[in-house]
C-alpha cells in the first residue's frame, strides 16, 4: 500500500517528466520518443498523464505567437490516443485537453467532436453532455459539434440515453448547427467519413479529374439559349459555403454564377451553352478540349459538397463533419434555388425537382489532381441555370 509521501514523490517525478519534455520540446529534431511515452503510460493505465502532457505543452506552446512543429505533432498524437481508445475515463481526460487548448485553437472542438465520434461509442460519450468525474466539462460548442458527428454516423441521437435531453432541448436552437435534422435526410443517404486512429486519418473523396471524351462540342447543332447573368453576392457567398475552405486555406479557387435563359436548355445544348457564359473554367474548351458533361442526382451533388466541406482541400482539413454537413446544405440550397434559410428537407424536395450534371475539361482553370469540383443545375422548366466550379492543388 502506497504511502502519502510516496504518492506525493509519484506525483513529483510525473511532474518533472513533464516539466523536462516541455523544456525540450523545440529542439528536438524528432519527437518519435514523446509518442512512445505516452503509449506507455496509455497501456500502464496513467490515463491522466497523457493529458497531462498534453495541458503543459498547450499553455507553453498553443499560442500563436511561440508555437512551434514539434507542438503541434505531439498535441495531435495526444488527443488521438485518448480519443480513439475506447473508455469513459479516455473520454473524460480528452475533455479536460480540449478544454485547456481550446482557447489557442477555435477548430479544436469541431476536430476533438469528429475524433471522439469515430473513436468512442454512444454510451461512453453520454459523459460529454451529462458530466463526470472530469474536471473540465465540454464546451456547448463542441457538444453541438459531436451530436452531428454522431447524426452523420447513423446514431440516433434523439433517443440515446445521455445524450437524448442534451440534444433536445431548445436551449441551443439558435445556434449554427441547431437548424440540420437530429436524423439523416434522404439526400445524405451514408455519407463518406474519415477513417480515425492514433496514427492519422484517411478518407476517400468522391471527385476527382473529368477530362472531356467523345460526344458533341460546343457549338454544335443543338439550339443555345441565350443566357442573362442574375448573380448576386448572396449567390456567391452561399454556394461556395462547401469550397470556400479550399480558397481560404489552401490554393483554390472558385467561380460560381445564376443565369435566365431565352429559352428551355436541353441536355445536348448544355455544353455548349456553358462556354458562352464567361466563366474562367471554360476557358479553352473546343473541339479538340472538350467538356465532359454528366448527370447526376442530387445525392451525388451532396456528397461532393460535404467532402469538400468536411475534410477540405490539398493543404487544410476542412469544417470536419459537423460544419461541413451545414456547409454542404447551404451549397445545395443555392444550387436549387432554394431560400438561404430553408430547412434542409425543403432543400431537399427542390433539389430532387432540378436536373443535376457534373463537368469538368482539361483547361488551364483546373488543376486536375484530386481537388475539382463542377456542379450544374437547371431548374424546372429549363431557363434558370446554376453553376459551381472549384479547383485546389497542393
Amino acid at each position: 500500500m502506497h504511502t502519502r509521501d510516496q504518492v506525493s514523490l509519484g506525483l513529483r517525478g510525473v511532474s518533472h517528466r513533464i516539466q523536462k519534455t516541455v523544456t525540450r520540446l523545440p529542439g528536438m529534431k524528432t519527437v518519435t520518443e514523446v509518442w512512445e511515452a505516452a503509449d506507455r503510460s496509455l497501456a500502464e493505465g496513467d490515463i491522466a498523464f497523457v493529458a497531462d502532457l498534453g495541458i503543459a505543452l498547450s499553455n507553453r506552446y498553443g499560442s500563436s505567437a511561440t508555437r512551434v512543429w514539434q507542438y503541434g505533432s505531439v498535441f495531435n498524437r495526444l488527443l488521438r490516443l485518448l480519443t480513439s481508445t475506447p473508455g469513459r475515463e479516455h473520454v473524460e481526460q480528452a475533455l479536460r485537453l480540449v478544454s485547456a487548448a481550446a482557447s489557442a485553437d477555435r477548430k479544436l472542438p469541431r476536430y476533438a467532436a469528429s475524433l471522439l465520434a469515430a473513436g468512442q461509442t454512444p454510451e461512453n460519450l453520454a459523459v460529454v453532455f451529462t458530466g463526470g468525474s472530469s474536471r473540465a466539462g465540454a464546451s456547448e460548442e463542441l457538444r453541438a459539434c459531436l451530436v452531428h458527428e454522431l447524426v452523420l454516423r447513423g446514431v440516433a441521437v434523439g433517443e440515446t440515453p445521455g445524450i437524448a435531453g442534451w440534444a433536445r432541448s431548445p436551449h441551443w436552437r439558435h445556434h449554427p448547427l441547431g437548424r440540420l435534422p437530429l436524423a439523416l435526410g434522404t439526400l445524405e443517404e451514408t455519407p463518406s467519413l474519415p477513417s480515425c486512429s492514433a496514427g492519422g486519418a484517411s478518407c476517400s473523396l468522391p471527385y476527382g479529374q473529368q477530362d472531356g471524351g467523345p460526344g458533341p462540342a460546343p457549338g454544335g447543332t443543338a439550339h443555345v439559349p441565350t443566357a442573362t447573368g442574375t448573380t448576386t453576392e448572396a449567390f456567391r457567398s452561399a454556394v461556395a459555403a462547401a469550397t470556400a475552405n479550399w480558397a481560404d486555406e489552401s490554393n483554390g479557387r472558385i467561380e460560381a454564377g445564376t443565369y435566365d435563359l431565352a429559352a428551355p436548355v436541353g441536355t445536348d445544348g448544355l455544353p455548349g451553352l456553358l462556354v458562352t457564359l464567361g466563366l474562367e473554367c471554360f476557358d479553352g474548351v473546343g473541339r479538340r478540349n472538350r467538356l465532359a458533361l454528366s448527370s447526376r442526382r442530387p445525392e451525388e451533388a451532396w456528397h461532393m459538397l460535404f467532402a469538400a466541406a468536411s475534410t477540405g482541400g490539398a493543404y487544410n482539413h476542412g469544417m470536419y463533419g459537423a460544419y461541413g454537413r451545414l456547409a454542404a446544405w447551404r451549397s445545395l440550397a443555392a444550387l436549387s434555388g432554394a431560400a438561404a434559410d430553408a430547412a434542409p428537407d425543403d432543400v431537399a424536395r427542390q433539389a430532387r425537382d432540378c436536373a443535376w450534371y457534373d463537368f469538368g475539361g482539361a483547361t488551364k482553370w483546373f488543376t486536375r489532381v484530386a481537388w475539382d469540383i463542377g456542379l450544374v443545375t437547371v431548374a424546372p422548366g429549363r431557363r434558370r441555370l446554376a453553376v459551381l466550379a472549384a479547383t485546389d492543388t497542393d
